[in-house]
């Protein structure tokens, strides 16, 4: 009879001393995009948001409704489904902004990792920190694809939580003779002098928390990775052939989102999971519209990033990344821990994990 697979928690990685090395990751997530190219990993998203009014009516929370300040509350459970050549993953999600209030993370995520023939689960391991690092692996591949021959690149990243922490560690380490400047800009302005102060400077890197958004301007690279209920910068405060990386809600303004339409281009993890979603800056800008990203977005030139391989060394052109954040992403890469920690194979995790062999 077969053992219940054991559940590993944050405090088991640390203890087993599970790193979320920057390489690792980005080696797993370009496995991950090379099978979604060659149709050998698939996915689907699915997420539940719950009225803000049922929140607000419980007398517990009523108090912190007018602390929110330009911060979506984002209540919403999400399950991300995905399977690739070896494995099976389900990641559950659990998100309120209200958490950080109670001193806990925004969002909680928890793997489910499986055989992806016989589905029978290997593994359920605590994918917070894993989510984080996931996410991260959108900003190495876009300095891969479009910044490839650059020096001298500076970058300006919106936000200064979890997902923004580990996207300075994946840039200092990816970004070596290529970027000399981070600027990290919060809602708050603490948090993001917080997070600068407590980062090591990357090599050759220089990381500075501003107030505004003035050096904005001088940036090629940026990278929105908040909570933020509404636009982060104005159009007229971009550099005008500027790379964005959406990874957040609706931090991009509809008129730099027009620009991109009629002489940039515009790039999306997957077109269907951005459009359906409908949480982020392109998918609005078409629903505001009466439409769907879906329906109008091919028809205007928006691609899938698997279907975009060759930027060409950089552009002249303002380019828009749209990320939702791909299931398949999230396999690939608790694949990775797994295989490395966890798994019968590997001497110290066999003996802690026995139970789980077959």
């Amino acid at each position: 009879m077969e053992s219940t697979p054991r559940y590993i928690s944050l405090a088991e990685m640390k203890r087993l001393g599970v790193r979320l090395e920057a390489s690792a990751l980005h080696d797993a997530a370009r496995a991950a995009w090379s099978d979604i190219r060659l149709g050998r990993a698939h996915g689907l998203k699915s997420v539940l948001s719950f009225p803000e009014a049922d929140l607000w009516n419980q007398p517990q929370f009523e108090a912190y409704r007018d602390t929110l300040q330009g911060e979506r509350l984002g209540w919403k459970l999400s399950a991300l489904s995905s399977v690739g050549t070896r494995y099976a993953a389900v990641k559950v999600v659990g998100a309120n902004a209200i958490n950080r209030r109670l001193g806990r993370p925004r969002s909680t995520s928890t793997i489910l990792l499986l055989d992806n023939f016989t589905l029978r689960p290997l593994c359920v391991m605590d994918g917070t920190d894993i989510s984080a690092a996931r996410t991260a692996t959108y900003a190495s591949m876009a300095l891969e694809l479009f910044f490839p021959k650059t020096e001298e690149l500076s970058v300006f990243l919106f936000g200064a939580g979890p997902i923004a922490e580990q996207i300075i560690r994946v840039l200092g380490h990816f970004g070596a003779g290529i970027v000399s400047k981070i600027f990290v800009r919060s809602r708050s302005g603490a948090s993001a002098h917080q997070l600068v102060k407590r980062h090591r400077q990357p090599p050759g890197i220089r990381l500075e928390a501003v107030a505004d958004n003035q050096r904005l301007r001088d940036c090629r690279f940026v990278i929105t990775a908040t909570n933020a209920s509404a636009p982060v910068f104005d159009t007229a405060e971009i550099c005008a052939n500027a790379v964005v990386l959406h990874l957040g809600g609706d931090e991009t303004p509809s008129g730099h989102i027009q620009e991109v339409l009629r002489s940039g281009l515009a790039l999306c993890d997957d077109i269907s999971m951005v459009s359906r979603r409908n949480s982020q800056s392109l998918a609005l800008y078409f629903s505001r519209k009466g439409s769907t990203l879906e329906q109008l977005g091919p028809v205007l030139g928006v691609l899938n990033l698997k279907d975009f391989c060759d930027a060409g060394g950089g552009s002249e052109f303002p380019i828009l990344i749209t990320c939702v954040g791909l299931p398949m992403l999230d396999l690939y890469v608790a694949a990775h821990v797994y295989e490395t920690w966890f798994s019968a194979d590997v001497g110290t995790a066999s003996s802690v994990h026995s139970s789980n062999t077959n």
